[in-house]
Formats: structure tokens, sequence, C-alpha cells
């Protein structure tokens, strides 16, 4: 996996293939127009993705059916998704796919990687330490981290695109020694029992059809002893599942991240502690009573009024300018369609980041016992 062709890959996500853009590429637009070279394949996992979800947008009152179709094919979604998102992701946020507490006056890109240091102090991490980075993205924290820590992380992920990406990327920080990532399902998970000394995850066992799926598995190849660290999705006690205007928020924000049904924070807790865990920490760091003079809201990098991109002009000139570039044949076709969802996502973050309904920071500090 470390030494890459630059030629693009094919990558089956259920009955449709999307060509995938050369992981090798730095540049937005070149992997973009690599992904051109099966338009069809492209466009029809636009297509297929956005299908999961329109039987709720028909009755949002009666959502159960839906919800249990997407937790069936949740692998194959979120491989969908994340097959079309990635780019976008790394262009506009970078390459580290989570949120962080923002403190006023620091870059993003500074308080994200305050916010992983948070996780790795945390969990102890140390030189020498086998630590495992549960559905590890392109890999920003497990780079953050192995560097800071000195310990050998191991990423899983089950996105064939995703996994490579990283591993380019872990080259070209040199890490490669101590960095490394696999492809697989963090549900059905690789590796022996009792072989990590931690594990963490941040933002991406929310994709898991239940979190109890997941969770075991970590459970399972920690050591005796061993930690595991999570910042969780989950939505807080102030959601109101019959209010039909809260309803369609989350909904929306589930639909623009691949997210079957998120669990309320108590229901995270009982996951957690249904398969083993004993809990030794859990605090909401995105709740007001977390809160400080020192901070923005956490959903503030996607705030309209920070961000020109957000406004409605700059996301007017944006959306032109994906547009040209699905007109020219420079991206593929659903490329327009991405970018709907992705803003349709983060307007709704905002939303529910307002109305208190949503944490993307729920921080749970647990140990799998001696015994």
């Amino acid at each position: 996996m470390r030494s890459l062709h630059r030629l693009p890959r094919n990558f089956s996500t259920g009955r449709a293939t999307v060509s995938l853009a050369d992981p090798s590429q730095d540049v937005f637009v070149h992997r973009l127009r690599a992904k051109n070279a099966n338009v069809d394949g492209h466009q029809q996992t636009v297509t297929e993705y956005l299908d999961r979800f329109k039987p709720d947008k028909a009755d949002l009152r009666n959502t159960a059916h839906a919800e249990e179709q997407r937790r069936r094919s949740s692998q194959t979604m979120t491989n969908q998704y994340y097959d079309l998102a990635t780019d976008f992701y790394e262009r506009g946020w970078g390459q580290s796919f989570h949120f962080a507490r923002i403190f006023k006056g620091d870059s993003l890109q500074a308080n994200i990687a305050r916010h992983e240091a948070f996780l790795g102090h945390r969990l102890q991490l140390s030189p020498g330490m086998k630590v495992l980075d549960v559905g590890c993205g392109v890999g920003g924290p497990l780079r953050e981290l192995s560097k800071l820590t000195g310990a050998h992380i191991t990423g899983l992920n089950n996105n064939k695109y995703q996994v490579e990406r990283c591993q380019v990327l872990n080259d070209k920080a040199g890490v490669g020694p101590i960095a490394t990532a696999v492809q697989g399902d963090f549900c059905k998970m690789p590796f022996e029992s009792n072989s990590f000394d931690a594990c963490y995850q941040i933002e991406a066992t929310c994709h898991a059809p239940r979190l109890e799926e997941p969770y075991a598995e970590i459970f399972r190849v920690l050591k005796p002893g061993g930690l595991f660290g999570s910042y969780e999705w989950c939505t807080t006690e102030k959601y109101d599942e019959s209010n039909l205007e809260m309803k369609e928020v989350i909904h929306l924000v589930e639909q623009g991240n691949s997210i079957s049904k998120f669990y309320t924070i108590p229901q995270c807790i009982a996951a957690l502690k249904s398969v083993g865990f004993e809990i030794l920490e859990v605090k909401d760091l995105a709740s007001p009573e977390n809160s400080s003079p020192m901070l923005e809201p956490w959903y503030s990098p996607l705030n309209p009024e920070g961000v020109f991109s957000r406004t409605p002009i700059g996301s007017r000139l944006l959306a032109a300018f994906v547009w040209l570039l699905e007109r020219l044949k420079i991206a593929p076709k659903g490329t327009v369609q991405v970018k709907s969802l992705l803003t349709s996502a983060g307007d709704n973050l905002v939303k529910a980041g307002k109305m208190g309904i949503f944490t993307p920071m729920l921080f749970c500090l647990v140990r799998k016992p001696l015994q």
C-alpha cells in the first residue's frame, strides 16, 4: 500500500462503481478529473446514496423502516459517501475530518490539533505503545498523535481510497515507520484479540449501524486495562423526536453525513457499558456547561458570518464554480449534487448547534477491565 501506482483506481460500492482519483495527487481539481474515467458510475453512486434518504422526506413522522434499511446497508452507504465527499472534505477542512473546541484567536487547524492532543493526553499515549485509530479517514489525527507521542498508531478504515490517501500522506509526513493504515470493517476488525494498548475514535463510529457493534470490537482488540477514548456524535437532552422542526434538522445532518440514526447521549453511554467497558469520564465538550469566555461555538467555522464561501454570495460563487467544472467535464456528473449535499449538511449542523440538540464531541474515556 505504500508504493501506489499513479493511475486512477476503481472501487465497487454496491452496484455502482466509482473511478477514484489518484490518491497521490495533491491538487483537488486533478483528483476530481480522475473520477471522470467512469462518469456514469459516479452519477449512479450519487443517485443511490441520495435515494436511501428519500423515504424520510416523504413521511418524516414515520422513519423507522428507512432507518433500519440504512442500518442494514450502512457499510456500502458510508463507502459511497466517502467516495463522493473525501476530496471536498480535504479541500475545505484539511486532513482531520472532525470538529474541535474553538478557542478565540486560534486558527481552525490549531484548534483541531489541540483537540487531538487532548485525546492523546487522556489516553496517556507514549513511545512504543500500540494504538488503534478506529475510522481514521485520511489520517490527520493519526499523523498528529504519532508525531506528538511517539506511539505506533494503526488506522482502520473500510474505504479503499481513504486508506491509500492516508498512506501517501503518511509517507510525505515522514511518519511511515510508526503510522500505517489498514482497510477493514470496524464492526469486524481484522486484528487479534487483546492486541492494542489503547484505542480511540474521532467522530467515526457514528457511521456504524449500531454503536454496540464497533464498541464490542474495540473492547475485544484492547488489552486488559487498556483505555478507549472517543469523541461521539449524539443528540442531546434538548432534542425532541416528536418536534418535526428538530427532527428535520437532525435528519438533514444524518443525510449529509451518512448516519443511519443518531444515538442519544444516554444510549451511547449504555452501549459502552453493555459491551463491558468501565466508564471513567463522560463530558459533552460542546455543552454550555463546559464552555468559557475563551471559546467560540464549535460550529463557528461553518457559520456563514465567518467564512466567505458560506455567505450567500460566496456560496453562489462556489456553486457556479463547481457547476462549471462539471459542465467542462473536469469534474464528473453528480459533483454539483455532492456540493449541494455537503452545503446542506453544514447549514443544518449550524442549526442543530444553535438549537442545542446535537453534539459532535461527547468525550468518553473508558477502560477494559483487567479481569
